[in-house]
């Protein structure tokens, strides 16, 4: 049994962590990620610098971490297996740009910092690959389910199903209609799973190549 001492530091060490972190992701959001110090960080915190690194492991760790809030959040786990129990192909293209608006509005500020920061950053360009592949093989989990209940053309494969998946619901969806054409929420949602609904039930066009 832990004693009340060990306890209030566990307490303690925890509180300082997430202070780190949140004072982390608001001014990446704010000022960027390479306009921040770890200086600014660890005084929004109320910390020492050294605190900022000996906890979350400088502006790099700090980055890692957000990645890891995002798309190991427990919404996710439960929002798939949630996804994975429907078999109404509309009320589950229904449920996933719910679930995507939530997240979106949860940790969009955190894909945004790792997207703008990933071109000149290799750390970022890493953990934005860790964290893109986690949100495709979730796309990917529901793209084969939908296949198997029948919402999708007979023509297309769960590979096209993931790829249409990503374009109405990756990263630049909600983006381009929410952040960067002024839509609300609630109209960018349902627009977003009739299109969805809408091209998964259009047989693709074949490719052409080019000599």
């Amino acid at each position: 049994m832990s004693t009340p001492h060990k306890s209030r530091r566990s307490d303690y060490a925890k509180a300082t962590r997430l202070a780190i972190i949140e004072a982390a992701r608001l001014l990446f959001s704010h000022k960027g990620y390479f306009a921040t110090t770890v200086e600014e960080i660890a005084a929004k915190a109320r910390v020492a610098p050294t605190t900022v690194y000996a906890v979350g492991g400088g502006k790099q760790g700090l980055l890692r971490t957000m990645v890891d809030i995002w798309s190991q959040a427990p919404i996710v786990a439960a929002s798939m297996d949630e996804l994975d129990s429907l078999t109404d192909p509309d009320e589950l293209i229904r449920q996933l740009s719910a679930v995507t608006r939530s997240m979106r509005e949860s940790f969009g500020d955190i894909m945004r910092i790792l997207i703008a920061t990933a071109p000149h950053n290799r750390d970022a360009a890493h953990a934005l690959a860790i964290g893109t592949r986690r949100y495709r093989d979730a796309l990917t989990s529901v793209a084969t389910h939908l296949h198997r209940i029948g919402g999708t053309h007979p023509q297309i494969t769960p590979a096209q199903a993931t790829d249409i998946l990503w374009f109405y619901f990756g990263y630049n969806g909600y983006f381009t209609l929410v952040n960067e054409n002024g839509w609300p929420y609630d109209q960018a949602e349902p627009w977003l799973t009739h299109q969805a609904t809408m091209a998964l039930q259009t047989p693709q066009p074949a490719s052409k190549h080019i000599n």
